[in-house]
């Protein structure tokens, strides 16, 4: 499988940025989104798990990001909304299939994206 983000940008904080991800390959039950700021280990954003159909998120992202996914298209999308300076990172797509108890573990996951850079300063 390959996935390909895109999307990365600067913006300044309060603002909105979409991210993308291009699947393709075989079909993995969850897809979703990892982050890793400088000197930081890669962070779980969210994830849509088709697997029990449910969308989960970090707490620090809940209520202003939001994942969505086009199957027919092979999309993925991260909207990112009021985005403050610690948001800044770079973002990549993942997929697998996680067990519940490692949703949020990178580990877990078998295929990822390049990474794009979000930057969120004044």
């Amino acid at each position: 499988v390959q996935l390909q983000a895109s999307g990365g940008g600067l913006v300044q904080p309060g603002g909105s940025l979409r991210l993308s991800c291009a699947a393709s390959g075989r079909t993995f039950r969850a897809y979703g989104w990892f982050r890793q700021a400088p000197g930081k280990e890669r962070e779980f954003v969210g994830v849509d798990n088709s697997g029990n159909n449910r969308i989960y998120y970090a707490t620090s992202v809940k209520g202003r990001f939001t994942i969505s996914r086009d199957k027919a298209k092979n999309m993925l999308y991260l909207q990112m909304n009021s985005l403050k300076p610690e948001d800044t990172g770079v973002y990549y797509c993942a997929a697998g299939d996680p067990i519940l108890s490692s949703i949020s573990t990178y580990e877990a996951y078998r295929a990822w994206g390049q990474g794009t850079l979000v930057t969120v300063s004044s």
